[in-house]
C-alpha cells in the first residue's frame, strides 16, 4: 500500500502522516501550503506541493507514486469565514474533493478515507451524537463536510472503492511540540494566546442548560484522532466493500469552565480569571460523541484525557512562542 495524504503538511495531517509512518505504511503528500509547514512531514516522506484542484496534477502525482489508497483532509475549515466567503469553501472543499476522487478513479485508487466533521450534526438536541442523529449543519463550512460525505459514498459505491468518512469533534494537544496547533481559532490555544497577552480569557455565555451554564463540548487529541485514521485505513484495506461513516470522540462531555481550569492547573497560572459575555449565536449547549460504533467497527479508543491534550497543547504553544 501507498497512502496519498492530501493537506499532509497541516496540524492534523502532519499527525496522521506521522502515525501511518510510524506502523511501517508507505506514505505521500500532497499539499498547497497555504496553512501546511514541510518541517512538519516525518523524514523520507516525498511532498508534492500544489493544489488538490488541479486533476491533472493530482492524477499525474497518483500516477508517479503508483497511489493505491488516499486520506483526503485537505480543507478550509474556519466556521465563521465560511459564513463569509461560501463559494471559496464550496469550491476548495467540494469541488477539491470531486477533483481527488477523479483522479483516484482514473487511476485505479480502490480505498479512500475522507475528513469530515462533527459541524453535519449543527445543534444536535441529544445526549450523545450518534452517526445517526440528523445531519442539520449550520454552516457553509458544516454544509461542505456532509455534501463530501455524500459524494465519497456515490463515487464508492458506483466505482468500487472502500470507503470511510471521519467525523472530527474538537481537536486538541499534540504528539510532540513542534506538531502543535499553529493556529488560535480553537478554544484551548484562544485561552492561550488571551492570558500570553495578559487578557482574561472569554467565556461566550453561562447561561447554558449545563451542570455549570457553559457549554460542553467532546475533546479529542490529535493523536487519537491519527490513530483512528490508521485503524480505519487499515479496516479499508481488508475490506473492500466498506461504507464506513464514523464518529471521533471520546464520549464525555467538557464544559468551557472545566476547560479553562485545567489550563489554569497546566500552566501554573492561576490568576486567571474567566470574562463571562454575550453568547455567540449558533452555539449549542452540549455536542458529545458516542463513540460506540468506531469502537464495535474498529476495535479504536481514545487512549489521552483533557490533562494530557491541554499540556501537551501548552508545550506546542510554547515551542512556537
Amino acid at each position: 500500500m501507498t497512502w496519498l495524504i492530501t493537506g499532509g503538511a497541516g496540524y492534523i495531517g502532519s499527525h496522521v502522516a506521522k502515525e501511518l509512518v510510524g506502523a511501517a505504511e508507505r506514505v505521500v503528500v500532497l499539499d498547497d501550503l497555504s496553512t501546511g509547514d514541510p518541517a512538519r512531514l516525518p523524514d523520507g516522506v516525498p511532498l508534492e506541493r500544489g493544489t488538490v484542484l488541479d486533476l491533472p496534477f493530482v492524477t499525474a502525482v497518483m500516477r508517479r507514486h503508483e497511489i493505491t489508497g488516499v486520506l483526503h483532509i485537505a480543507a478550509k475549515k474556519q466556521v465563521g469565514e465560511s459564513v463569509e466567503r461560501p463559494l471559496h469553501y464550496y469550491r476548495e472543499n467540494v469541488e477539491g474533493l470531486r477533483t481527488v476522487l477523479e483522479a483516484s478513479h482514473a487511476t485505479g485508487v480502490e480505498r479512500f478515507l475522507f475528513s469530515s466533521s462533527a459541524s453535519v450534526y449543527g445543534m444536535p438536541d441529544v445526549e450523545l451524537v450518534t452517526e445517526r442523529t440528523p445531519r442539520l449543519p449550520m454552516s457553509p463550512y458544516g454544509e461542505t463536510k456532509l455534501a463530501g460525505e455524500w459524494l465519497v459514498d456515490a463515487a464508492g459505491r458506483a466505482y468500487g472503492m472502500a470507503t470511510a468518512a471521519l467525523r472530527y469533534f474538537n481537536v486538541a494537544g499534540a504528539a510532540t511540540p513542534e506538531l502543535g496547533d499553529p493556529g488560535a481559532f480553537n478554544l484551548i490555544p484562544m485561552v492561550f494566546e488571551r492570558i500570553e497577552a495578559g487578557q482574561a480569557p472569554l467565556v461566550f455565555g453561562d447561561d447554558y442548560p449545563t451542570p455549570d451554564g457553559t457549554c460542553v463540548r467532546d475533546y479529542i487529541h490529535v493523536s487519537d484522532v491519527a490513530s483512528a485514521h490508521l485503524a480505519a485505513a487499515r479496516r479499508l484495506v481488508v475490506d473492500p466493500s466498506a461504507r464506513l461513516t464514523l464518529n471521533i470522540g471520546r464520549g464525555e462531555g467538557v464544559s468551557v469552565a472545566e476547560v479553562i481550569e485545567m489550563i489554569r492547573k497546566v500552566t501554573g497560572r492561576l490568576d486567571i480569571t474567566p470574562e463571562m459575555v454575550a453568547r455567540r449565536p449558533g452555539d449549542p449547549a452540549r455536542v458529545v460523541a458516542s463513540a460506540e460504533l468506531i469502537g464495535d467497527e474498529l476495535g479504536w479508543s481514545a487512549r489521552y484525557d483533557l490533562e494530557e491534550m491541554v499540556a501537551s497543547a501548552w508545550e506546542g504553544w510554547r515551542h512556537r512562542h
